[in-house]
Order: structure tokens, then sequence, then C-alpha cells
């Protein structure tokens, strides 16, 4: 489900490469990443790439205030019931989970990652890259 309260999965994204990134506002590497994850998303969005992130048993209320206040605008999804974290075999949080244009996990992570490491989980699923911009 969506924060707006629509009914939606990483499913709907089917065709394009998906980096699941289940988190919660009481985790603080789960916060510490999410700028790193927005980065990501604005850079390879145009080449078919999303970001999910897939709030662990909090209402919408406090997970999207919480997204809010750090300038997210990857979609965020609920998931009060935590399916997902059982799904994918989550040892904790955060937890990383890189599916590829056909809905195959590809590589998974328990535990916050950097940038970089972010970078190389997907670029290889991706095709074209765009350069980096410079600061």
């Amino acid at each position: 489900m969506a924060l707006d309260g629509a009914a939606t999965s990483p499913a709907a994204y089917h065709g394009r490469v998906v980096l699941i990134n289940l988190w919660a506002t009481w985790c603080p590497p789960c916060r510490a990443e999410m700028p790193d994850l927005q980065r990501l998303y604005a850079r390879y969005g145009s080449l078919g790439f999303v970001v999910l992130g897939i709030d662990q048993g909090e209402s919408a209320t406090r997970a999207g205030a919480f997204a809010r206040a750090l300038g997210i605008r990857y979609p965020i999804l609920l998931d009060p019931m935590q399916r997902y974290g059982a799904a994918y075999t989550a040892a904790g949080l955060p937890t990383t989970i890189v599916l590829d244009r056909a809905g195959i996990v590809r590589s998974a992570f328990d535990g916050p990652l950097s940038y970089s490491q972010m970078t190389a989980a997907i670029t290889p699923l991706l095709g074209s890259v765009p350069p980096a911009r410079r600061r």
C-alpha cells in the first residue's frame, strides 16, 4: 500500500530495475542511507530504475512525515504486517533487495549501504549509465 492508501506493490514496477529498501523511522542507519537512495533515484530514474522504500510496521502519517522531512521523492510503500521483511528473510533494518527488469532478485543486503555499493548493485542491470554530474 502506498502512503496515499492506494494499493500497490513491487510487482507494479515490472520492467524496471527495482531497489527495495526496507526501513523504519526508528532506525538510525535507515535514516543515514535515505539521502543516498534519493540521489540514486534522481540519477538513474530516467533509465528505468526505481527505489521503493517500504516502511516496516508504521503508520502512513509517521512514515510520510519522516520521508518529507528528509526530502525523499521516491515511492514509499507501507508494510504494516512486515510481510516483505519475512518474504525476503530480512535479518534487520535496513535491508536492500535489487530486482532486475523481470522481477528476479539479483542481490540482497542486510545493513546500510554506501552510495558506491548501491551504484555497483544496480548499474550492471541498467544498460547505459548517465555521466556523473559535477558539483
